[in-house]
């Protein structure tokens, strides 16, 4: 490394600079209101008042008779465009999920009723998250309630502080 060389250089988080503050707030705003988590949702759910949006599953039947979330709405995404009026209350948000964070299965669906009208956000880390925080499940079989993945879920798994 020569003298004139700097850490932004060659350090690959700092080679593109931060946004400027104000535009990173802008950012992770916007990002707020298209996504959520596994964790929130969960949380929304079990609350007293209700959630007070419908959580939709946009699954196949096979996947859905697999494992799906408690009180979730299932819609396939191929679906959405003949039944969404059918099941859903357009005044209501929508937060779609798929398997997981390697699908874009859930962005597809929130896509479809975006485009419908409907106020939609996207679960992120989809029914594969829920499942390795250890959040019950239900199955064609019955409910399961499996144990959390140590790698996912904080050391206080009431409250991971952020």
């Amino acid at each position: 490394m020569t003298a004139t060389t700097t850490a932004t250089t060659v350090n690959a988080v700092l080679r593109t600079a931060p946004a400027p503050p104000a535009e990173a707030a802008a950012y992770f705003r916007a990002s707020l209101a298209f996504h959520t988590d596994v964790s929130d949702v969960a949380a929304a759910m079990s609350a007293e008042d209700g959630a007070g949006f419908v959580l939709l599953d946009c699954r196949s039947t096979e996947s859905w008779d697999q494992g799906h979330v408690p009180g979730a709405v299932h819609l396939p995404t191929a679906r959405i465009p003949g039944q969404a009026g059918q099941l859903l209350d357009p005044a209501v948000p929508v937060v779609t999920y798929c398997w997981g964070p390697g699908c874009d299965g859930a962005t597809r669906a929130a896509l479809a009723l975006a485009e419908l009208g409907y106020p939609v956000k996207e679960m992120r880390g989809g029914f594969e998250y829920w499942v390795r925080e250890g959040f019950a499940y239900e199955t064609r079989q019955g409910p399961v309630r499996p144990a959390a993945d140590p790698l996912t879920v904080p050391v206080d798994a009431a409250d991971c502080g952020c």
